[in-house]
């Protein structure tokens, strides 16, 4: 798939840290890339276990049912929204950047064969704390893989 003259750039997103991860790829969107992001669910988040879950839980307690604000509890909506938060979406060139981003849980078949590229900066070894994947948050607040 082809945007503006430039391919497709295909990360694997495991143990990539999420605020770290999201940062390069909001970057790279608003400069024209198109990006595709697999492994959704092996992103990590900084901090202890049960006080990101809770959090997150928090989170959809926030708003009216029918009304909103609505949270994702699937890990690629995740990652797609914390990476949505560090765009301009309200702007064109936000959501021009925002539609040229893809993200999966695990590796579809189209995407076996491609070469991956990962971000050196965002690796979760540079943690010094505990942390969580954002698979195993999605599961407690009731997403079912």
């Amino acid at each position: 798939m082809q945007s503006k003259g430039k391919a497709e750039v295909i990360f694997d997103a495991n143990n990539l840290i999420l605020g770290r991860m999201a940062t390069v790829v909001a970057k790279r969107l608003l400069q024209g890339e198109s990006i595709v992001i697999l492994n959704a669910e092996r992103v990590v988040i900084s901090g202890k276990r049960l006080s990101r879950i809770k959090e997150a839980k928090m989170k959809l307690e926030i708003g009216h049912p029918r009304k909103g604000p609505y949270f994702p509890k699937r890990p690629d909506r995740f990652v797609k929204r914390a990476i949505r938060g560090m765009l301009p979406r309200k702007k064109p060139k936000g959501k021009e950047a925002y539609k040229r981003l893809r993200v999966f849980i695990g590796i579809p078949s189209e995407f076996k064969d491609q070469p991956l590229e990962t971000i050196q900066k965002a690796k979760a070894e540079r943690l010094k704390c505990p942390y969580v994947t954002v698979g195993e948050v999605a599961k407690e607040i009731g997403w079912t893989p």
